[in-house]
């Protein structure tokens, strides 16, 4: 028969146990400030982003320029975590000079800003490096690189869009149909709602509400089942520091990218108007590497792969590769990280071929 002692010792460490858990999960919904991984310097600061540096320049070589996702979160996803950093396995695997959008959170006065005027100040940062450069584009990070080199083609040398929707109206992915079942006065009224701009803060509902199950049960479950495991609390907190802080939107930004974007699919039809000119795709020139995530239900993977149909590009001048896992996975999935980004790191450095 166990002792009074025991049961109680037991119990106390059953309270201890939930004390730790709710103190932990308190830690990961605080407010933060996710930081960049790896060194780096800012090099410039526009009104819509901070440009940051990393490694140094190499005689012959065009620098890279990491176009990050602003859609919600910071450009962190581009440099997450020591090991696990899309910078850290460029610069590893021979792209010497590397840079970083570092969007800036959208204030009040900047609630006008459209489409056009990022796209200007990433025109600005190209100049900045030289007037030529090779970006990466990370998933809306991806359209608005594939709108620059159709307008200004003799600006980049090579493209790579990872998780980019260039064609928004192909496939049957959740987000699609999301934004297809929901009028446009709705997204009005959500900017209308955040004083003229789009809110971090919704955006993040609505991704958890893609995933009720994950986000609000299995987390949980998983925390409390390792509250007493170190290195599985140290990456939650690492992530949570990223996920859990959005920041804003320029709303007119946000409206022109669910209107023309993804509703009309302006771009991919080659109707978009941006600084003066209708842009078209086939324009687009230079060799191209398209990554798609198997199970990316955010950007599906034709949204990416059809990209190679509707550019200019060669044929044989177009990579296509898609990679286990889903969207996040693209930038920070370990095993991706390791297989498909260092492969990526040398066709950006390889001898360009003639043709």
């Amino acid at each position: 028969m166990m002792l009074a002692s025991e049961v109680f010792r037991q119990g106390q460490e059953v309270v201890d146990k939930q004390l730790r858990f709710l103190e932990e999960e308190a830690r990961l919904h605080a407010v933060h400030h996710p930081r960049m991984a790896t060194a780096n310097h800012v090099r410039m600061k526009l009104r819509t982003l901070s440009l940051r540096e990393y490694g140094q320049a190499t005689g012959g070589l065009t620098p890279t320029l990491v176009v990050a996702p602003y859609a919600g979160h910071t450009s962190v996803i581009a440099d997450y975590y020591q090991g696990q950093s899309l910078v850290e396995t460029l610069l590893a695997h021979g792209v010497a000079h590397v840079f970083l959008t570092d969007w800036h959170s959208a204030s009040e006065d900047m609630k006008d800003l459209e489409i056009g005027n990022y796209l200007a100040d990433l025109c600005v940062v190209i100049d900045e490096l030289g007037g030529r450069a090779n970006l990466v584009g990370l998933c809306q990070g991806g359209w608005i690189s594939a709108m620059m080199v159709a307008r200004f083609p003799g600006k980049v040398e090579r493209l790579v869009l990872a998780g980019s929707p260039i064609d928004a109206g192909a496939g049957d992915g959740p987000l699609k149909q999301m934004v297809e079942r929901s009028p446009i006065r709705f997204y009005e009224d959500l900017v209308r709602t955040g004083g003229g701009l789009m809110r971090g803060s919704f955006m993040l509902q609505g991704w958890k509400n893609m995933h009720p199950d994950e986000h609000y049960f299995t987390e949980h479950v998983d925390l409390f089942q390792h509250i007493d495991d170190p290195v599985y609390l140290a990456k939650r907190e690492t992530f949570a520091a990223w996920y859990e802080t959005p920041i804003d939107l320029p709303g007119r930004w946000y409206l022109q990218a669910i209107r023309h974007i993804f509703k009309d699919n302006l771009l991919a039809r080659g109707k978009y108007p941006a600084l003066g000119k209708v842009l078209d795709l086939k324009d687009i020139t230079c060799p191209l590497y398209l990554l798609a995530g198997e199970r990316d239900d955010i950007t599906t993977p034709e949204q990416v792969l059809n990209a190679a149909g509707l550019v200019g590009t060669p044929a044989a001048r177009i990579t296509q590769r898609v990679v286990p896992g889903g969207h996040i996975g693209l930038f920070m999935g370990g095993r991706t990280l390791a297989e498909a980004w260092p492969q990526i790191a040398q066709w950006l450095v390889a001898p360009l071929q003639a043709g």
